[in-house]
């Protein structure tokens, strides 16, 4: 049995900015409204359900809100380099220097912030953080950069 959690639908999105270093046209600093969508695999257990809808929406929402108008910054890069300094944060890459307020700024322990590396930050997050039953056999979190360009990370349990 599956079930799927359509951010779009459910309003689970965020709005956010960051760059992809080495890219074409994506090294420069753009934006995107990311739209999060959860699925998982599982038999159903003696309510008839796979998992409460409303445990995952619940922790969805909250991880999607500290993303939210934030600038993303890759803390795992190796080419990438974060330096915080009084209140503020500098970031070098490629050639690039950007200097942005502390507060405006999150940095995710991923080496590139990709759709494909953020999708996998927050299904191995949602895992740490929810207790899933048993019957859960694999939890999947797909993040749209736009309508139509979705990437999928998937981890059994």
């Amino acid at each position: 049995m599956k079930i799927e959690i359509d951010g779009g639908h459910t309003g689970i999105t965020f709005s956010s900015c960051h760059f992809i270093p080495m890219h074409d046209k994506c090294s420069r600093l753009h934006g995107h409204s990311y739209i999060v969508r959860i699925s998982l695999e599982g038999e159903l257990d003696d309510r008839g359900m796979v998992m409460d809808f409303v445990i995952l929406k619940k922790k969805l929402r909250s991880m999607v809100s500290e993303m939210d108008h934030m600038v993303l910054l890759p803390a795992g890069s190796k080419i990438v380099k974060i330096a915080e300094r009084e209140g503020s944060v500098e970031v070098t890459s490629c050639g690039k220097r950007y200097v942005f307020p502390a507060e405006d700024v999150l940095l995710l322990d991923i080496p590139t912030t990709t759709a494909e590396e953020m999708a996998r930050m927050m299904t191995e997050k949602i895992i740490r953080d929810i207790d899933f039953p048993k019957t859960v056999k694999s939890v999947s979190i797909g993040l749209d950069e736009e309508r139509g360009q979705t990437a999928w990370y998937t981890k059994v349990l």
